[in-house]
Parts: structure tokens; sequence; C-alpha cells
């Protein structure tokens, strides 16, 4: 077996965890790929690093690859996904951040996830993405998201007018701070917090929902997913943010957008147990009340 192992950054405090990690896949002899950072940050033993290849991105991993593993929270994972791209590697999440909606295996459970890894009991599940088109190049060559797309104000800026299309058919326009369209997997992030729903990740939706809306009859909308939405902005100043996930860039509000399902999906693997009604029930306390 092959595994790369990804993280934009740990503290120090979490080298020991690490080093399980690395110890727990050699005891199964397994091929090990390091993200750059991560060797030039802690102290890896000799022994091991004589067993352990260098990756720097996504021309790095290979067909050959089975399994990338994020070391992270929620926006590792993500930037995880901007690694993978369309290769189609499943991505084992390690919570070594806060919430962990997407990176729900603890720490605790590394060598139960390894085990899973190498006997290949863990289920995937496939995620849809969100893809950006735009007459202007837009986030290089990864204009897709696993959370959202998102189309905000800018600093302090008045709160801007995005007029927003269906298959070219108007909708609505929404006086706010801004917009989210959201995938299934999104719906527990940004959206969730602007009082979007949650959806099912298997529920092949979009769901749009307005971010601080001046007009209290607005309300979010869930749609297929099969459907281009198109969007034009007007406001006082002449740039407005637009973000995927946590990356954003500043455009001109000339600039014109549409957004769809990506043609391709994300691989995510879970533990049998870590069912996604768990980690809702988990992640937001539900079920703590005494009365229940």
């Amino acid at each position: 077996m092959k595994v790369a192992i990804y993280s934009r950054g740990l503290d120090i405090e979490q080298e020991n965890p690490l080093l399980i990690l690395l110890e727990e896949l050699n005891r199964h002899d397994t091929e090990i790929l390091l993200f750059n950072t991560l060797f030039e940050q802690f102290n890896i033993p000799q022994e091991l690093c004589n067993k352990i290849q260098h990756f720097s991105g996504y021309e790095d991993l290979g067909e050959s690859v089975d399994c990338v593993i994020s070391l992270g929270g929620d926006g590792t994972m993500l930037d995880t996904i901007t690694l993978i791209r369309e290769k189609n590697i499943p991505v084992l999440g390690i919570n070594f951040g806060r919430l962990g909606f997407l990176a729900s295996i603890s720490r605790e459970e590394l060598a139960t996830a390894v085990d899973a890894l190498v006997n290949h009991t863990f289920i995937i599940d496939k995620r849809t993405l969100i893809h950006l088109d735009s007459n202007t190049p837009l986030f290089a060559d990864a204009p897709f998201a696993l959370n959202e797309f998102t189309i905000h104000k800018k600093d302090t800026s008045p709160m801007i007018k995005i007029h927003t299309y269906m298959n070219g058919e108007f909708l609505n326009t929404y006086w706010a701070d801004g917009l989210i369209v959201s995938t299934p997997t999104g719906s527990t992030g940004y959206n969730l917090s602007c009082n979007g729903p949650i959806l099912f990740p298997d529920s092949s939706s979009l769901v749009i929902t307005p971010i601080c809306p001046h007009n209290l009859n607005v309300r979010s909308i869930v749609i297929p997913d099969n459907n281009i939405i198109s969007f034009e902005v007007e406001g006082r100043a002449d740039e407005f943010i637009v973000a995927m996930d946590a990356r954003r860039e500043l455009v001109p509000k000339s600039v014109q957008l549409a957004v769809r399902k990506e043609a391709f999906n994300i691989s995510l693997i879970r533990l049998n147990e870590n069912t996604f009604l768990s980690t809702l029930r988990t992640k937001l306390t539900w079920g703590l009340d005494k009365r229940n």
C-alpha cells in the first residue's frame, strides 16, 4: 500500500501523534509519501526517514497512491482536495483541529484508522464539488470547491446587489453582504452559520443562501445540482470578493460568473461507525438535553 500524508502545518505538540502514525504505517510495510513541510518542521528518526519519500504537490501524486491522509482540521481537508483534484485518490481526515466535520477521525483513533486502511475495512463516501466558470481566469488550475462558492462585499463597503439566474432564467436579486452557493458537504459550514439548511451528502442538491440579506422574506433555496447558476453584481465599490472554500480573490464587478456541479467527485474515507448522523449528533451536540 502507498499512502501520502499532508498537512499545511502542525503545532509542535503534535509531533508525537505524527510519529505514531508513521510508525503504525511502517509496521504494516506501507510505502509512505510525506509532505515536504512536515519533513522540515519535525525531527523524524533516521530509520523512518530512510523509508519515507517526499512530495510537494499535485504532480507528485501518481496513480500508485492508494490514499492521502490529511492531518489537521476541516481547512486542511479542503487544501488536500486541491492537491488531489480529479485523480480520485481517497482522503482520510485525522482531526488535529477543532470541530472536524470532514476530518472526523480523532488522533486517538490513529491505530484503528491505519488497521482499517491496511485491511480495507472502511467506507468510501463520494462527495460532489462545485465548479466556477468566469470570463477571466480565477483560482488558477483549481476553480472548484468541496464546501461552497461565495460572493461577498469588499471589507466595509455597502451591501451589494447580486442578480441571480438559474439556467439563464432570473431567480432573484439579493440585496445583501453576499451570497453562498453550497454543496451538501458544505451545508454544515458557512451555509449553516447563515441559517441555511443541512443537506445529506447524497442529496444531489445545491443550496443558495444569502449573507445578511436586507429583505426579511428572503430565505435559502435548495435546487437540483444539474442547474447552472449565474450572477451579475452591482455595488458602489468597484470590486468584490469571490471565494472557493478558504481561497479568495478580489474581482471587478464587471466579471461574469457562473457555478455548476464539477465533473468529478472526491472520495472521503470514513470508519464504519462514523455515519453522517452520528457526526451531526456529535459535532452539533444534539441529544445532550437532559430531557432526552
